[in-house]
C-alpha cells in the first residue's frame, strides 16, 4: 500500500510503527515531545519516555504489524492522519483497530512536538480479552 503524502517526521512515525522499531519511532519526536496515546490518558513526555513506552508494548504482540496511514491532511505545522492498526496477540488472536492522529510539528526541526491519538482503546482491549 502506498502511504499518503505527509511531512517526513509523520511518515517516519508510521514506517517505524510497521517495522516495530521503537528507537526510530521515538526519533520522530522532538527531545521534549509529547504523545497522548490515546487522548484522555496521561501524556507521555520526552523522547526517551516515548521510546520506553513503545518498547514496552511491541513485545506483547507477534507480529506487531503497526499503523497504516489512510489519509493525511496537512495545514502548516499541523497534520491529521486517519489510520488502521493491526497486531497479532501472543495467543494468535488478530487485533484490528483504527483512529485518527493529530500532530503538531516543531517549526525548526520539523519533528513531532505533540501527537494526539484518537481511538477507542476499549475496542482494542476487548479484542485482546476475547
Amino acid at each position: 500500500m502506498t502511504f499518503p503524502a505527509m511531512p517526513a517526521a509523520v511518515l517516519q512515525f508510521f514506517r517505524a510503527s510497521q517495522e516495530a522499531d521503537a528507537d526510530t519511532w521515538a526519533a520522530s519526536f522532538t527531545e521534549d515531545g509529547v504523545f497522548h496515546d490515546p487522548i484522555g490518558t496521561d501524556p507521555i513526555t520526552g523522547r526517551d519516555a516515548i521510546r520506553d513506552f513503545i518498547a514496552g508494548i511491541v513485545p506483547n504482540f507477534q507480529p506487531f504489524l503497526g499503523l497504516t496511514p489512510i489519509e493525511a491532511h496537512t495545514v502548516g505545522r499541523h497534520v491529521a492522519v486517519s489510520w488502521r492498526g493491526a497486531v497479532v496477540a501472543l495467543d494468535g488472536s488478530p487485533v484490528n483497530w483504527s483512529g485518527i492522529n493529530v500532530y503538531e510539528l516543531d517549526e525548526g526541526s520539523g519533528l513531532i512536538r505533540e501527537a494526539k491519538a484518537y481511538f477507542n482503546s476499549a475496542i482494542f482491549s476487548a479484542q485482546l480479552a476475547s
